[in-house]
Parts: structure tokens; C-alpha cells; sequence
């Protein structure tokens, strides 16, 4: 009796078949059906989508995170070659700037040696203050250097300040930005106007002091100026030997105004300085050769 049971349902598997086959045939080059055909044919169509929909979605789902995967490797890669690229081209533009700034100290002092027998120390600043215009700057170079207090310093625009303390491989410098009647610590500096230098055996020639920095206006303060002096708006100020401070001759910055003085005895003039106080990179110190 199995075997029957098996043995019918087997003739209705194959039938079944048949009949759908058989359909298919007749189907398939007709354009007009009967409404049981039409009912077939809608019913096999539903049932195929049934199935088809979800499995196309799954596909295309499986498909969709395959590409997001290869989409997110590729902007990875893209993203740490923009960043090398960026760091490379800062560390160009690092060294460019520096290499520019080293030609320019390397003919600062070829030039300077035409003019003077001072020695000049390049020295690297390693710490500055945090406010650009006051306090004093840090250098690499000591008194293993040779270094000593009040030896001027400057950079290729013109005069910075001076040595203020110095250990054994640094040295801490003050700059012109510190100046103030009230400082004790920071010494007068004499000065003169290019080409109009002044000759004290003559007592002829432009000649006064600077003692201050007016922070507001970002100039430095020369007083006790002669009202006869030929001191004018657009002079260049250099330092004088006068005060035995500071090396003659170098230079300090512009004169962009003259006017009475406190008293008015005198008059004083305000200067512009040549250096940039914000940006110090490379500074030089001045070495006088000792008189035998």
C-alpha cells in the first residue's frame, strides 16, 4: 500500500510537470489567452516575484556593502596620502624658509665684514616671551661660547637688544621692546644718524640717546636731541660708541617724527625700528675684538 501511495503521488509530481511545460509551449507563442490561462499564468508570475523580490534585495544589499567597503579602503588610502603630502610640503616650506634665512645671514656677515672687525655669532633662540613685544629672549650659545653680559645683539634688519645674563650654553637677551624709563637694568643707548655722525672731539654731527619704547605706538624714544641738530624725519639711526655699550654703527631704525622734548630744552625723536620683534628665529651677537 506505501508503494502505491508513493507510486501515485510520483504520476502527480510528473503530471504536474508536464502540464506546466505543456502550458509553457502553448503560451509562449499566442498573444491572446482564456481567463484560466490568464489566471495561470498571473498566479506562476506572483509566485516568482514572491521569491525574487527578496532574493534580488538580499543580492543588491550583500552587492551595496561590498562596494561601501571598497569606497571606505579607498578614501583611507586617499586620506594618509593627502596627509603625507601635507606634512611633506610643510617640512619643504620649513626648510625653504630656512635656507632662506641662513643665505641671508651668510651675507649679512660677508657684508658686515667690510665694514667693521666685529666677530658675529649666529645663535638660535630656544625660548622667547609670550608677550612679542616684552621680555627678553632665550639663545643657544653661553659662556662656553664666549658670551658676556651687555654684548649687543641684532639680526640682518638691525639692532634687537643685548646679552642680559648668560650661563654656561644659554643666554638670556633683552630687547629694545623692554626699554622704559623705569627699567634700571636697561642701559641708554647712544645714537647717531647715518651720515651724519657724531664726532665728539668736533662735537659736531646728530647725537642722543635712546631710552625708551613706546609699546602703544610700537617706536622707540631717542631724547636729549640739541635743538640745533640736523636730525630729520627719514634719517637712519645707527648706535654710537659713546656710550661704550653698544658697537657704532648699527643700524636702528627711522625717524618718523621729532618734537620738544619733557623740558624743553631738548628735543626727541621717535624711531621706528628696523627689526620685527614678533618673529626671531636667528639672532647674532656681537664679539668686539679685544684692543692689545
Amino acid at each position: 500500500m506505501k508503494f502505491m501511495g508513493n507510486k501515485r503521488l510520483m504520476v502527480l509530481l510528473v503530471g504536474l510537470i508536464c502540464f506546466f511545460i505543456l502550458m509553457g509551449l502553448t503560451l509562449s507563442g499566442r498573444t491572446k489567452f482564456y481567463w484560466p490561462e490568464k489566471f495561470l499564468k498571473d498566479s506562476i508570475a506572483w509566485t516568482q516575484s514572491v521569491f525574487y523580490r527578496p532574493a534580488a534585495g538580499v543580492a543588491g544589499f550583500f552587492e551595496d556593502v561590498g562596494k561601501l567597503k571598497t569606497i571606505y579602503d579607498e578614501n583611507q588610502i586617499l586620506k594618509k596620502r593627502l596627509t603625507d603630502y601635507a606634512l611633506a610640503t610643510q617640512q619643504l616650506n620649513a626648510l625653504e624658509d630656512q635656507n632662506k634665512r641662513y643665505k641671508e645671514a651668510l651675507e649679512f656677515t660677508e657684508r658686515q665684514k667690510q665694514v667693521s672687525n666685529y666677530k658675529y655669532r649666529i645663535a638660535d633662540v630656544i625660548a622667547a616671551s609670550p608677550d612679542p613685544y616684552n621680555g627678553t629672549i632665550t639663545v643657544n650659545l653661553g659662556e662656553k661660547d664666549g658670551i658676556k653680559p651687555n654684548m649687543a645683539v641684532i639680526n640682518v634688519d638691525g639692532l634687537l637688544g643685548r646679552v642680559l645674563t648668560v650661563t654656561e650654553f644659554t643666554s638670556n637677551v633683552q630687547l629694545l621692546t623692554d626699554l622704559s624709563d623705569t627699567n634700571n637694568k636697561a642701559p641708554a643707548i647712544s645714537a647717531t644718524v647715518k651720515g651724519k655722525e657724531y664726532k665728539s672731539a668736533e662735537g659736531q654731527g646728530s647725537y642722543g640717546i635712546i631710552e625708551s619704547y613706546d609699546k602703544e605706538k610700537g617706536l622707540l624714544v631717542m631724547n636729549k636731541v640739541d635743538q640745533n641738530d640736523k636730525l630729520a624725519v627719514g634719517d637712519t639711526v645707527i648706535t654710537s660708541d659713546i656710550g661704550k655699550v653698544f658697537p657704532s654703527g648699527i643700524p636702528v631704525g627711522t625717524v618718523v617724527s621729532r618734537e620738544p622734548g619733557d623740558f624743553g630744552i631738548t628735543q626727541k625723536a621717535l624711531i621706528k625700528p628696523f627689526a620685527d620683534f614678533r618673529h626671531i628665529r636667528e639672532v647674532f651677537i656681537i664679539e668686539i675684538p679685544e684692543v692689545k
